[in-house]
């Protein structure tokens, strides 16, 4: 029964988180508001919804293990989907199409898993008013880095305008919005609830269940846009989604680590998500590796890097298991 109760709300969750894309995408096309803060933060926190509502349960239910895995987990899966998606397509060879400005945001994400990295090592983290100071540390370095990359994307964002304007009206939006909000916020509280019930019923790790299982769920919303991106052939989309994602989903760790009072969570927090956030460092370096080279030749060679994510990823979910 909670395994069925865990997949129905898995579902839930992400054919709302669809709907919310899809709703904020014509709100940020028919705001008044300035387009690039809509979209940024409006349709990022919708594809992020998910993620945010099941940690926030999972630390009100005193879980921080899931809470910490399914925001890390979320990360390392967005990766994946990324690498799975440019090996199926390997031979339009995305790595080698897109902007600039991505290599900044996939460095960026990289420093912000070092410092989780970092402070999962530590058994005691510096506190101000009950947060660790590890979680200072990622919202000033978030707000630089995103400072920097938009100075030095300026050029680049104009070219990113042509798209379909919806025949939806900005009031439908908006109600969609915060019907389907409200879903996705009952779905995934149910989802951290079934994951602390399945993990504790069937003896399975919670940090197993939160990093791999609950974040899967949750990152496929994430899947959807990339095929959908692919499917246009608009890599940049693809590629920006999900690191952009990425960088957001770490600022919803740093709100959960608000919210857990008992103490700093990446201190509650068990040790073996150390694994998952070192994989993602690791995932993190390779999609970098991949934007940075050209010139790659032969099909196969330039689609390495994207099968070792790959290979490693289930390699370190059998360990984790």
């Amino acid at each position: 029964m909670i395994v069925l109760l865990f997949l129905l709300s898995a579902i839930v969750v992400v054919a709302a988180a669809i709907k919310l894309n899809q709703y904020g995408d014509v709100i940020s096309q028919k705001s008044s508001l300035n387009g690039m803060i809509v979209g940024t933060f409006l349709i990022a926190g919708a594809t992020s919804l998910p993620e945010l509502t099941t940690s926030l349960t999972a630390v009100a239910i005193g879980n921080p293990d899931i809470a910490v895995g399914n925001m890390l987990g979320s990360n390392v899966f967005n990766l994946l989907i990324l690498a799975v998606f440019d090996f199926l397509y390997r031979r339009n060879k995305m790595f080698e199409k897109v902007s600039i400005q991505h290599r900044y945001t996939a460095s960026l994400g990289i420093i912000l898993f070092l410092i989780i990295t970092s402070s999962l090592m530590l058994p005691n983290m510096i506190e101000i008013f009950g947060v660790g100071l590890d979680m200072l540390f990622i919202v000033f370095i978030y707000l630089v880095g995103s400072k920097w990359i938009s100075n030095h994307s300026q050029a680049t964002r104009s070219n990113s305008e042509n798209e379909v304007v919806s025949d939806m009206s900005l009031k439908h939006a908006t109600v969609g919005f915060i019907i389907a909000a409200i879903v996705t916020f009952l779905a995934g509280s149910m989802l951290a609830i079934t994951g602390d019930k399945l993990a504790a019923s069937t003896g399975l790790n919670a940090s197993f269940v939160g990093s791999f299982l609950i974040a899967a769920s949750t990152s496929l919303p994430e899947l959807v846009t990339v095929y959908t991106a692919f499917r246009l052939a608009n890599y940049d989309l693809a590629i920006g989604s999900i690191l952009g994602s990425n960088l957001f989903n770490m600022q919803l760790l740093v709100l959960t680590d608000v919210m857990y009072r008992d103490s700093a969570i990446t201190v509650a927090a068990s040790s073996s998500h150390l694994l998952t956030a070192m994989l993602g460092m690791f995932m993190g370096g390779v999609a970098l590796y991949s934007l940075l080279r050209k010139g790659v030749t032969t099909t196969w060679r330039y689609v390495l890097p994207s099968l070792l994510i790959t290979v490693v990823y289930f390699i370190t979910s059998y360990m984790m298991f």
